[in-house]
């Protein structure tokens, strides 16, 4: 998850960056679209959605090539809800951040009977560093670029970052940096070039220790309410167990105090029913 905060806290705020680089377009006129889309909600926290002009820009980062959902349907099922929500021309881009041989890395299409969806992929460690050293934005997708010698590049990235003059943005890029290098360096060599305390005292590094705690909670919570459900009534649906996984920590505590008024698995179903689901999350 820190890897999926990191490259959508980047692209959120640094969407023209990756608009020139992805798309050669220079403009200051994009809009950080919701990632919820409409019909049977969706939620992707490694997926941001740019418009830019009459069109958008989804961008999907993936770690690894695992997923429930195969990656290459997942993506034409973004590009049909985005379509019926913005109806507008609309670009797609996986970025893999960390080297694969799975088949999966080098898709760049779904092929069903009677429909073939296209979309573009990038391999980051085949990629020439260059252009992402030139801006400061892209510095941490750089610790992942094609190189023969990765010390070397670490080194370019770490001297690019203590060039950058504003002091927030210097600390906010460094933890980046600091996170996305942790795919392909070792934690030492990582702390020998840059600050631990400058990590520490970034925005994105305290997002994602609140995230972790957020997701801490939840879980206890989750257990909690199961153990709690399976006491009273017994083994739970799947289905029903899944919406409430869906729940957030609020409601999942007003679900433990509601529960006790239940007779049967049905008021269950009834309660689920009659409250606003948040959107579940998506596997990477």
């Amino acid at each position: 998850m820190a890897y999926d905060n990191t490259c959508k806290y980047l692209a959120e705020n640094y969407p023209a960056e990756f608009a020139s680089w992805l798309l050669s377009i220079d403009t200051s006129d994009i809009q950080v679209l919701k990632t919820e889309l409409n019909l049977e909600p969706i939620r992707a926290d490694s997926v941001t959605f740019l418009q830019i002009a009459n069109q958008i820009l989804h961008l999907e980062f993936q770690t690894t090539p695992k997923s429930t959902t195969p990656l290459d349907f997942r993506m034409l099922d973004y590009y049909t809800r985005l379509k019926r929500e913005y109806w507008c021309e609309i670009k797609q881009v996986v970025i893999f951040l960390q080297a694969t041989s799975s088949e999966t890395a080098f898709q760049t299409q779904y092929v069903d009977t009677n429909t073939t969806h296209r979309y573009r992929v990038i391999r980051l460690w085949e990629e020439d560093p260059t252009p992402l050293l030139a801006n400061p934005a892209l510095l941490p997708l750089a610790t992942l670029a094609r190189t023969d010698s990765p010390a070397d590049l670490l080194e370019q990235v770490a001297a690019s970052v203590d060039m950058i003059e504003e002091a927030d943005e210097r600390q906010n890029i460094s933890a980046c940096v600091q996170v996305l290098a942790g795919l392909r360096f070792d934690k030492n060599v990582i702390k020998q070039l840059f600050r631990e305390e400058i990590m520490q005292e970034s925005v994105i590094y305290q997002d994602i220790l609140q995230k972790g705690e957020e997701r801490g909670k939840k879980q206890e919570a989750l257990q909690l309410i199961m153990r709690l459900l399976t006491h009273r009534f017994g083994a739970i649906e799947p289905e029903i167990e899944q919406q409430i996984r869906t729940l957030s920590i609020a409601q999942l505590e007003e679900l433990a105090e509601a529960l006790l008024d239940f007779s049967s698995q049905s008021d269950l179903v009834n309660y689920l029913g009659n409250i606003s689901l948040p959107q579940p999350n998506r596997e990477d």
